[in-house]
């Protein structure tokens, strides 16, 4: 079969293990974003609604809400983590936001028991965006996703396991659950006579090729996070070596790493992005590095400063931690095979861009 296949169970069953759920909870879609929407439509978020989220991350996070009318009500971020700071989140709360989506960004764990309990304080529904989270332990130990919140993960190539296209929901409950799996489904549930609609619904399946391929990417997936701990370790030994420094633990015109595992919190490494000192030139950095061979990215703008936000209202200056980060990020090369002589190299040649 195409899709709704045999690999389909299994592929959603290996993946429940993996993160530490009940298999009836799991829906595997057609990308993150789509697993996203669904949590979106879980939690009920609609016209009118406002959900405190974050602005750094990638747009898919905030267009969800978009999609079903609800408004993105950015709030800025740790410093050290990036992710939501709990305390500016409970500082904006009033009776006019109605939930909270933060993202476990760049693989560290948000502050998501801080989280769940401001939003059970309030009577606030709560959806974690995992997709960079896969492999993420947060600061009770617990793996992203197993919370029992409405939790979205993705397979883009990029991402810890791939499936080329590909996502996964883990709902807040078995019923919940029955429903994303018939509006993955254009609407339609098990059982049903054939081209009838039950409720709204999108085509969000995954195909039985891709399920196959996240089967072997789940036997395959505590190797491919080591290794990509591993390329972290060795990216911040060779950084630290010339005078990067921890998150917070210098001045602004520091060489910044990310921040590593703290604690019981542990991060599952998605990408390696540093923080340039203040002083230099980001953009200017880039494009030497590429004129050197080396592929180097700024990761990631803020959604509030896209377009589409701008239009919104949204300006300049609002958030200043995460515009800061944003103007300052370097994302190096970053993948499980990144041979150890091209990651030299990669240290060599930025070493020498910044003088150091």
């Amino acid at each position: 079969m195409l899709s709704l296949g045999p690999k389909l169970g299994e592929f959603e069953r290996g993946f429940a293990s993996r993160v530490g759920v009940e298999p009836e909870l799991v829906s595997a879609v057609s990308s993150g974003t789509a697993a996203l929407h669904l949590a979106v439509r879980e939690q009920g978020w609609g016209t009118g609604d406002r959900v405190v989220t974050t602005p750094l991350s990638f747009v898919a996070s905030s267009n969800c809400l978009l999609f079903e009318g609800a408004e993105p009500v950015f709030c800025d971020v740790d410093p050290a983590t990036l992710t939501l700071d709990p305390a500016a989140v409970e500082s904006m709360l009033d009776e006019r936001i109605d939930g909270l989506l933060p993202v476990h960004i760049f693989g560290f764990p948000a502050a998501i028991a801080e989280l769940e309990r401001i939003a059970a304080a309030h009577g606030l529904g709560l959806v974690e965006d995992c997709a960079q989270a896969l492999g993420t332990v947060d600061a009770e130990g617990r793996e992203a996703g197993s919370r029992g919140n409405p939790s979205a993960f993705a397979f883009y190539a990029n991402k810890q396991m791939a499936t080329g296209e590909g996502g996964m929901l883990i709902s807040g409950s078995a019923e919940a659950a029955d429903v994303a799996r018939s509006e993955r489904n254009q609407g339609r549930a098990p059982g049903m006579k054939f081209m009838d609609h039950e409720r709204l619904g999108f085509n969000y399946r995954i195909t039985d090729l891709q399920a196959a391929l996240g089967i072997a990417q789940l036997e395959r997936l505590d190797d491919m996070l080591a290794a990509r701990a591993a390329i972290a370790s060795r990216y911040s030994e060779r950084f630290t070596a010339i005078g990067a420094t921890e998150p917070g633990a210098g001045d602004p015109d520091d060489l910044v790493l990310p921040l590593a595992d703290r604690g019981v919190e542990r991060r599952s490494w998605f990408v390696y992005v540093l923080r340039l000192p203040k002083s230099v030139d980001r953009d200017g950095v880039i494009a030497e590095l590429d004129r050197r061979g080396i592929d180097a990215r700024p990761y990631l703008p803020c959604i509030h400063l896209l377009d589409l936000y701008r239009e919104r209202g949204w300006r300049e200056g609002q958030f200043p931690i995460a515009e800061d980060f944003s103007r300052r990020s370097l994302a190096l090369p970053f993948y499980p095979a990144l041979p150890e002589d091209s990651q030299e190299r990669v240290v060599r040649e930025l070493t020498d861009i910044l003088g150091r």
